[in-house]
């Protein structure tokens, strides 16, 4: 899902990556086999593939980034590539050259250990069978597993298994494991079946009451000026051939200006921020009923950018999940530090 596309800045400088490298070259020259086992973890979505390189004891080594790709049974060789770049691009930003499986050679080639790509698109078998392939033709990796990116975000968010995940960015989704360790999703379904409250689902209510307010049926406000502004149409109704042809993106980012109008007082857009506070944490009710836990107990993070940190609904959702009885926590997601964790385990 699209969820994770508003995630964080995960590209460190050269020299932070050389240092952490020299330390581990040091620990090289003291062995006598020079073998250091190497391990990827990737996130990817259609913005951006971002990747971080581990040891065999979890000690970060480099990062990466590459332009990303949505994973498709059609294209899955698009996805592939993404990740691909995304793990040349740490090779070449930290020397991995330089690090080797045999002292007398000097340098790494792929293929590294293990690789886990968490990548938007993969809750399809047939997609994740799909891209698995093509990552295996590409030689990254001697074990490969693709998984989603919502799996990876919660390995970093809840190293342990003991919380929900709540994403809200472009989509929607809440993420659990069950006492039994088996996965426990809610929502993700995408913008015509799910992503309830989600930036994209809060843009297309901001745009449909744009419609109503020129039919009449709803007053012009600030809200529906605003809409009108951001869209850059000229009329409401050149607005069907707009939405017709925005990206999910696109619509997403309007998601703001309808929280923004909430604050300001537009009666509609209180009704459509209220509307989506209620639709997510009944995202975490469902996980939390699903996994049979202590409410008090039951630890949240939010993540994405509609929710995480500052984000425009970060305060509302909080507020209300804590109202309902759940412990909201914060950390700084880094999915694919947890994608790399997975890959050490698989």
């Amino acid at each position: 899902m699209d969820a994770r596309s508003d995630g964080l800045a995960l590209v460190r400088t050269c020299r932070r990556v050389h240092h952490l490298l020299g330390r581990l070259v040091g620990r090289l020259d003291s062995d006598e086999a020079g073998v250091v086992s190497l391990f990827a973890g990737v996130d990817g979505g259609g913005t951006s593939a971002r990747v971080v390189i581990v040891d065999g004891e979890g000690r970060e080594v480099a990062r990466g980034e590459a332009p990303g790709a949505v994973v498709t049974v059609v294209s899955p060789e698009d996805a592939a590539e993404a990740v691909a770049a995304a793990i040349r691009e740490a090779i070449e930003l930290a020397s991995l050259e330089r690090i080797t499986r045999d002292a007398s050679l000097g340098s790494i080639v792929l293929p590294l250990d293990g690789l886990w790509a968490g990548l938007a698109g993969a809750g399809s078998t047939e997609a994740a069978h799909a891209v698995r392939t093509a990552l295996i033709e590409r030689g990254l990796a001697h074990r490969i597993t693709v998984g989603t990116d919502v799996r990876a975000a919660y390995e970093d968010a809840f190293p342990n298994g003991e919380g929900v995940l709540l994403i809200a960015g472009t989509g929607s989704v809440a993420w659990g494991m069950g006492s039994d360790g088996g996965p426990i999703q809610v929502g993700g379904w995408g913008k015509l079946l799910g992503d309830e409250g989600s930036g994209h689902w809060i843009g297309m209510k901001g745009l449909q009451h744009v419609m109503a307010a020129y039919d009449g049926r709803s007053p012009q406000g600030y809200l529906y000026h605003q809409m009108l502004d951001a869209t850059g149409v000229r009329t409401p109704s050149d607005l069907v051939g707009w939405v017709e042809v925005a990206k999910k993106r696109e619509i997403a980012v309007l998601a703001p200006l309808v929280v923004a109008s909430s604050g300001l007082g537009d009666p509609a857009a209180e009704d459509i921020v209220a509307e989506a506070v209620t639709a997510l944490v009944s995202l975490v009710e469902a996980v939390f009923l699903r996994g049979a836990w202590q409410r008090e107990d039951t630890k949240v993070v939010l993540w994405g950018g509609l929710i995480a940190d500052s984000g425009p609904l970060a305060g509302r959702v909080s507020e209300a999940l804590i109202h309902t009885g759940f412990s909201v926590v914060e950390r700084q997601v880094d999915p694919p530090l947890g994608a790399s964790r997975l890959a050490l385990r698989t």
